[in-house]
């Protein structure tokens, strides 16, 4: 589905992503781990086109999106989930799940299917639909998480890129979460990239998973086997060498 080969992204004079390759099947969940400053979320915001990259290629679905607006990205098929939620504070919770199919309005769908698809955001989080009328910005942090992934899904994309969707949440509220996020992988066939701090749990839900570190991809493999990969554990995993080494 995705093809990513030799991508460069700078800020200004930094070179945040260095000769980045990766790829995702469809139907996949593919981690990306990393420490903080490794380029995890550059390298989300670089296939969104809200970071074009500098040189390399990206190709979807056969297609190149590369240097493409992300307008055009997410039209093409690709939304992303924002690090920090992002959602609209002054707007209600239908307001942004309505501005989540922003371009599908323009294009001049059927409002009817648009409204299913809101009525399948609330099935999803049902919390979501009791504060419909509600401001985002009075919601919990994890209802506003909710509302950032219905936000995006209702743009019905084929790729989800999901960035530090647990960030500053409770456990349980993490749980419910991450459910959904195997639910649209099981039951719709929605392929996903999940940055993520929690790199345990992200690789338990995983197939594969990229280790990034100063913008280099410096693991690939089976998320499995990265789990068990005794670098990783010390790194990322909060397993010291000791107890890595008796095992």
């Amino acid at each position: 589905m995705l093809k990513v080969k030799n991508i460069n992204t700078y800020y200004g004079k930094v070179h945040a992503l260095k000769n980045i390759s990766l790829h995702l099947g469809e139907g996949e969940i593919v981690a990306l781990i990393g420490a903080n400053g490794a380029g995890k979320t550059t390298m989300l915001n670089t296939l969104s086109g809200v970071t074009p990259a500098s040189s390399g290629s990206i190709n979807f679905l056969g297609e190149s999106i590369t240097g493409l607006a992300p307008d055009r990205i997410v039209k093409n098929g690709v939304s992303q989930v924002p690090e920090g939620r992002q959602v609209f504070k002054g707007l209600t919770v239908a307001d942004n799940l309505e501005l989540g199919a922003y371009l599908r309005f323009c294009s001049r769908e059927s409002k009817d299917a648009i409204r299913r698809d809101m009525g399948h955001i609330y099935e999803l989080f049902p919390r979501l639909e009791e504060r419909r009328k509600q401001m985002a910005g009075t919601l919990s942090g994890g209802e506003q998480q909710m509302l950032a992934i219905g936000r995006a899904l209702m743009a019905k994309p084929k790729l989800l890129l999901l960035d530090e969707p647990s960030m500053g949440l409770a456990p349980l509220v993490v749980q419910e979460i991450f459910t959904v996020i195997e639910r649209l992988r099981r039951d719709e066939g929605t392929t996903i990239m999940l940055v993520e701090q929690n790199a345990k749990a992200a690789l338990k839900m995983a197939d594969r998973g990229y280790v990034l570190e100063t913008g280099k991809v410096i693991l690939e493999g089976p998320a499995a086997e990265l789990l068990e990969n005794r670098e990783v554990q010390r790194a990322y995993l909060g397993k010291d060498k000791k107890e890595i080494w008796e095992r």
